[in-house]
């Protein structure tokens, strides 16, 4: 028998599907529930390695986490990678399979994909009690409603009701809640429950006649009011928030253990990926974290972070072009610390051998560690484990450069040379030890009277907040009512709302 199922769709982009979803799935999993998260389809440059070697979306492997099982290729079976304005590649099940123009794949690659999508829907279905899909943008992008296999096409063909999440904190909830509806078809509109209101602020109360006015306009009611909470982020489809840095910010409670702050500058390279890397330094107590794009910026920092990107030569062109590239050589010959991950670790080296991501031949790297690199066709997705600064350390790959090196000291089967390090293992820094070591090593190369707290446990961080997550739905949505929507689908006879889509 197949499980139950439920379509969080959103009124926008960031309309907060992806922290609903999570905390619907923690909810589920809190009662005894079999739950999974699936997204058809992501565009982010935030991705993950399944342990079996699948490159998925970031959220959906955090969805996984709050319903407490392994993430899995099923669970995100189209990957988009954004490798510039209109290009993209394509990862299906977890492997690329090549770059593709955003006009190319609306024109028929994606309806293609439908049928591998419904597969792993209908898999996990299978498998677990219930199913949490994450939509993607909004469901009433009518230009594109023809081939869409992640919003109101995977609803159809799989008869999941659909609740719609909107941001009142933007302004403008009732006209998107009503608009939405009235965008689709008749046969969209009968599978769309009711809403759900994102990120309040003030009296419900006064909120409730708007409630009642858009149920009499459209025959559907409003299954929570969600109430604004402060570090509530979690890990990003894409943008500059990155999850506990806000956590940390508003935190008065946590003032550093020794005399100093640590300062981390993040270089906001192009096409910036995985740079919920740096979500670890700003969970700890008395780090400030800042993404930074002038030279000047550099100056006061203890520690540079050069994060991972989809594209390598694009982002050493951008440091070179805003001057970062010189600041940070200078940097690196003042025995000043720099941290380099993945596409950050490259742009470190001597060398970049490029026919595959930019394709622009031969290029020069920043020349401060001792490597070179060449593109590879085939990408490495590994989940490797080692040691460093005598810590156990675990991480994650996602890269086509490979590295050959030929000096400096090994770390993380990258290398170092005196403040200056990179490795190609996304998520080090969330091993608890080595992180403290890691910035134990910083503070004193910075001069600083910095102490890392002895008892900051990223882990516990992250389920802590997918349990406020679990909270928001348990304490202000109508959970009885959200289970029989994923037990039983949408109402019957739900009004349709003209003029609904175009012929």
């Amino acid at each position: 028998m197949s499980g139950g199922g439920l379509l969080v769709a959103g009124t926008t982009s960031d309309a907060g599907k992806s922290v609903v979803t999570a905390g619907i799935c923690r909810w589920l999993v809190r009662q005894g529930v079999k739950v999974a998260p699936f997204k058809a389809q992501n565009m982010s440059l935030n991705s993950f390695v399944t342990r079996e070697g699948a490159e998925i979306g970031r959220a959906q492997a955090m969805q996984a986490q709050a319903c407490r099982i392994e993430p899995t290729a099923l669970m995100n079976p189209v990957l988009l990678k954004p490798g510039g304005d209109r290009t993209s590649q394509v990862v299906l099940m977890g492997k690329p399979v090549g770059e593709m123009s955003a006009r190319g794949y609306h024109g028929g690659r994606q309806e293609a994909l439908l049928g591998t999508v419904l597969d792993c829907l209908a898999e996990l279905r299978g498998r677990y009690d219930a199913v949490i899909c994450e939509g993607a943008g909004s469901p009433a992008e009518i230009n594109l409603r023809r081939t869409d296999i992640v919003n109101m096409g995977i609803a159809r063909n799989a008869r999941l009701p659909v609740l719609v999440v909107g941001d009142i904190d933007r302004g403008g909830v009732f006209a998107s809640f009503f608009g939405t509806v009235a965008l689709l078809s008749p046969e969209d509109q009968a599978l769309v429950a009711g809403f759900l209101v994102n990120k309040f602020r003030g009296d419900v109360s006064l909120l409730e006649p708007g409630l009642e006015m858009l149920h009499g306009l459209t025959g559907r009611r409003t299954y929570g009011v969600l109430p604004f909470q402060h570090g509530l982020g979690i890990d990003e489809e894409d943008g500059l928030r990155i999850s506990l840095r806000g956590t940390v910010r508003e935190s008065s409670t946590a003032p550093p253990v020794g005399e100093d702050v640590l300062r981390v500058a993040v270089c906001a390279i192009p096409l910036m990926s995985n740079f919920t890397d740096v979500d670890a330094l700003a969970a700890e107590p008395g780090v400030v974290v800042r993404f930074v794009d002038r030279p000047e910026e550099l100056a006061d920092a203890d520690l540079v972070v050069i994060p991972g990107t989809r594209g390598t030569v694009q982002a050493l062109e951008w440091l070179r072009e805003r001057g970062l590239a010189d600041a940070l050589v200078r940097r690196a010959a003042e025995q000043r610390p720099i941290l380099g991950l993945c596409g950050g670790f490259q742009i470190l080296g001597e060398h970049i051998e490029d026919e595959v991501e930019s394709r622009r031949g031969s290029v020069d790297g920043l020349g401060v560690l001792p490597l070179r690199v060449r593109f590879a066709r085939e990408k490495t997705l590994t989940r490797p484990v080692g040691e460093a600064l005598g810590e156990r350390v675990e991480g994650y790959e996602i890269h086509h450069g490979v590295a050959q090196l030929t000096g400096g000291e090994p770390f993380l089967d990258g290398c170092r040379v005196g403040q200056t390090w990179g490795t190609h293992w996304h998520g080090s820094l969330e091993s608890d030890g080595f992180r403290r070591a890691f910035l134990r090593e910083v503070a004193a190369a910075a001069g600083r009277r910095f102490v890392p707290a002895a008892d900051t446990s990223f882990a516990a961080l992250r389920e802590e907040q997918l349990d406020r997550l679990g909270d928001l739905i348990e304490q202000h949505a109508d959970t009885d009512a959200l289970w029989r929507l994923i037990e039983s689908g949408a109402p019957q006879g739900l009004p349709f709302i003209p003029p609904g889509a175009p012929a």
